[in-house]
């Protein structure tokens, strides 16, 4: 052990953020173990490194007894007065060992146990990060496919799962695409943390709306609800309790650049942004954009609403297989039946 060695250790703290302290303690373990091979295997080895100078020091230590029982970790005192006259009873006599001749046996043994605290010190810092990355959004680069899903590399040496449930139906995602994840879920595992991403995630488009405007960013407009049927169509309502602020204008942005960012990648997704409203009967009006809506009566007992709009309107606010009308019930909270002007005639 020496300098060189303390300085890669400054250098391995400073660019893959393990801390130097923690890795002495890991070579300490380390010659610990491979001092153990060539003594018997329950006798006790103190190593202790400089952090400074990398010098280290090798002992093997025993108590001062009485009467000896264990002849391996303990001594006699009259023998530990021999070696140092201040010695007492339930004293501990230590012995320098030369961690340098047990040969290379005793090296890979040591080598091993470093590699192996580095990658637990690896996983416990990326765990650590993303466990505060839950529920935002990160970068990643699809990587390969396997049984579980897709893997995804992230920054700092991370991977995270893909799996075919957090997949948009449809999209493709070939080698080395670059795109953006949801994080949903940090877990602990044997071989390390595992990162679970999602695409289909109402959260990925409420995280890219607060990166995209900036008044939602500073709570000048709220989103109040979104719902998402992943690749297909979003509807999100939003709200600012500053009257000259428009939400829906600011989440559209001016030539509707904002709206246009967040729906880049995203494939053929329709994004409908409505102004959430506290009165039911509006608020419904909304959800069930782009349909014109004739009227809107409401059962505050049943949370129901019967809703009427033009004949002509009608398959529009149905919409294709009932998506509109779902997933406006779904925005609102509220049951809804839609029915025809011509139909009430």
């Amino acid at each position: 052990m020496s300098q060189e060695l303390i300085l890669a250790l400054d250098e391995l703290e400073k660019t893959r953020g393990i801390k130097k302290d923690y890795m002495i303690e890991a070579i300490e373990a380390a010659l610990v173990a491979a001092s153990k091979k060539h003594f018997p295997e329950n006798i006790y080895i103190r190593v202790k490194m400089d952090p400074e100078t990398g010098v280290v020091e090798t002992f093997t230590q025993r108590k001062v007894c009485e009467e000896i029982e264990d002849p391996v970790n303990e001594i006699s005192l009259d023998d530990a007065r021999n070696i140092n006259p201040r010695y007492e009873v339930d004293d501990f006599v230590e012995s320098p060992v030369d961690p340098m001749r047990f040969g290379r046996i005793a090296a890979q043994t040591a080598k091993q146990v470093v590699v192996q605290r580095i990658r637990e010190a690896e996983r416990g810092n990326i765990f650590n990060e993303f466990s505060e990355k839950e529920g935002k959004l990160v970068t990643g680069i699809v990587q390969k496919a396997d049984r579980k899903g897709l893997i995804v590399s992230l920054e700092d040496n991370a991977e995270g799962l893909l799996t075919a449930n957090e997949q948009i139906s449809g999209e493709e995602y070939p080698f080395n695409k670059r795109m953006k994840f949801y994080v949903l879920e940090i877990r602990k595992s044997y071989s390390g943390p595992q990162i679970m991403l999602s695409r289909t995630h109402p959260g990925l488009i409420r995280r890219l709306f607060e990166q995209e405007v900036p008044e939602i960013a500073d709570g000048t407009v709220e989103i109040k609800s979104i719902v998402r049927e992943a690749g297909s169509r979003t509807k999100m309502a939003v709200y600012s309790s500053n009257d000259k602020v428009d939400p829906i204008g600011a989440c559209v942005g001016q030539k509707g650049t904002r709206v246009s960012a967040v729906m880049d990648g995203m494939g053929d997704e329709k994004i409908d942004i409505i102004k959430y409203n506290e009165d039911p009967a509006e608020y419904i009006k909304s959800a069930l954009s782009p349909s014109k809506v004739t009227n809107v009566t409401i059962n505050e007992d049943e949370k129901s609403a019967f809703v009427t709009v033009p004949d002509y309107q009608l398959s529009l606010a149905i919409g294709k297989e009932g998506q509109n009308v779902r997933i406006a019930a779904r925005l609102t909270g509220w049951k809804i039946d839609i029915k025809s002007d011509a139909v009430i005639e």
